[in-house]
């Protein structure tokens, strides 16, 4: 079942870990390309020192993270690598979940083409936050697209309901973010080969 929007306007961290499990849908080449989400981080708004919308911070760029949940937030990253986020909670709360990486269901050999690269590792695809996004053709183009209504990406609940245990650390390279560094708000699948290293 295709997620609505009572579940991106939960708090970030709530869709965060809620997130880890369920099925991320790209179309790409009229077909439909499933991947599973391994691997999660939230930033928690206005007091969260590590997000873009630190103290209420509206630029240019953070502008889409005020919109109401539902909604991808794409960025750059280093001027070369995309970074995947959805937009969480009501409208003016800039909350978003960061999707560090996935684990590809169908289409791989569209994943691979996109992502070109010789390794024949299929982890090596998709265990990142540059290389999903390479991978599934996440672009600028995308940012504020509706995952609501939209057909060119949205996320579903896998229906397979396979067992796995998801568990909580820190976020990953925000040593800035003075006392919120230490926020326990990375979720991802135990032992999931996919999850970025």
């Amino acid at each position: 079942m295709r997620l609505g929007e009572d579940f991106y306007k939960q708090d970030a961290v709530t869709v965060a870990e809620n997130l880890v499990g369920k099925l991320l849908v790209r179309k790409l080449k009229g077909e439909k390309v499933e991947c599973r989400i391994v691997e999660t981080e939230a930033y928690a708004g206005p007091e969260d020192k590590a997000s873009h919308a630190y103290q209420n911070k509206k630029t240019d760029r953070t502008e889409v993270m005020f919109n109401s949940g539902g909604c991808v937030y794409v960025y750059l990253i280093y001027g070369i690598h995309n970074c995947f986020n959805i937009v969480t909670n009501e409208k003016g709360k800039p909350e978003a979940v960061f999707v560090r990486a996935v684990e590809p269901l169908s289409g791989i050999e569209i994943i691979k083409e996109k992502r070109d690269i010789k390794s024949k590792q299929v982890e090596e695809f998709t265990n990142g936050p540059g290389k999903l996004s390479q991978a599934l053709d996440i672009n600028k183009e995308l940012n504020g697209y509706d995952l609501v209504s939209g057909d060119e990406i949205y996320l579903k609940t896998d229906d397979n309901n396979p067992e796995y245990q998801v568990i909580s650390g820190k976020r990953i390279n925000i040593d800035y973010a003075e006392e919120y560094r230490e926020k326990l708000w990375r979720f991802f699948i135990k032992g999931n080969p996919f999850v970025s290293v």
